[in-house]
């Protein structure tokens, strides 16, 4: 819903987009393209994909009319030919809600070619860290990484109510991960699932959690992590985005 109602997250990416130098590309890696193996679009006119139910109608009319670029996906899928990761994905797919809700922000104007890489679901927290580690020459080459998930999502712990307090354990786990990211202590964020009741709380299934990982793996010696936005809405849902640079 945040993509109708602007608030002081949307506004905080908003900001982000116009401080951010244009890249030449943007590679999206969202939590709600799950696959066998690792897929990428590479259509010239990718759709808006609205993979949801239940909400207002305005909603489902939300376009995000960007290009593609097949010569991102054919660079992606140059670099991951090592791990015979990649397929090609022409007409089956597009750009989803965990891509377009903050992109519309960002790149109110849509005019940045985007290419949607898919998680593979076979993949351990490690494999995830290991594959993205192998993109992370895209960064020089002016391509912007953006990862689109939640560190804390459990949507059956969710509270609707307004102004809800958030659960103690969405806090704890959130200001685990913030320190973290803000420490480089990468590996204990992989090991995720030795971290006790917390993070099996915040973590009830790992797609919303495994694309934080990939801007971590690409992180280069002497570059910072600096939050963008950070809270924890509904009770268990963060908000917490942050940039590498």
């Amino acid at each position: 819903m945040y993509a109708l109602e602007p608030n002081r997250y949307t506004a905080a990416w908003s900001a982000l987009g116009k401080a951010l130098s244009r890249p030449e590309a943007i590679l999206v890696i969202s939590a709600h393209w799950l696959t066998r193996g690792v897929w990428a679009t590479a259509m010239q006119k990718p759709q808006t994909i609205h993979d949801f139910g239940g909400f207002p109608e305005p909603l489902f009319a939300l376009q995000y009319p960007t290009s593609g670029s097949p010569a991102l996906a054919q660079r992606v899928q140059s670099l991951l030919a090592p791990m015979g990761a990649v397929v090609l994905e022409e007409n089956e797919w597009g750009i989803d809600h965990g891509a377009w809700s903050v992109l519309r922000y960002l790149y109110p104007a849509a005019d940045v070619p985007v290419v949607q890489m898919s998680l593979n679901g076979g993949f351990s927290a490690q494999g995830h860290y290991d594959l993205a580690r192998h993109l992370t020459s895209l960064r020089s080459e002016n391509i912007l990484i953006l990862a689109s998930g939640n560190v804390v999502h459990n949507l059956r712990l969710i509270n609707w109510q307004a102004d809800a307090t958030p659960h103690p354990w969405a806090l704890e786990f959130n200001d685990f991960f913030l320190q973290a990211i803000q420490t480089n202590q990468h590996q204990v964020l992989i090991d995720w699932e030795s971290l006790g009741e917390a993070a099996r709380l915040a973590i009830p299934t790992p797609e919303h959690y495994w694309p934080a990982l990939y801007p971590l793996a690409m992180q280069q010696p002497g570059e910072t992590v600096s939050v963008i936005t950070n809270g924890i809405e509904m009770s268990s849902i963060s908000m917490l985005s942050f940039i590498i640079q």
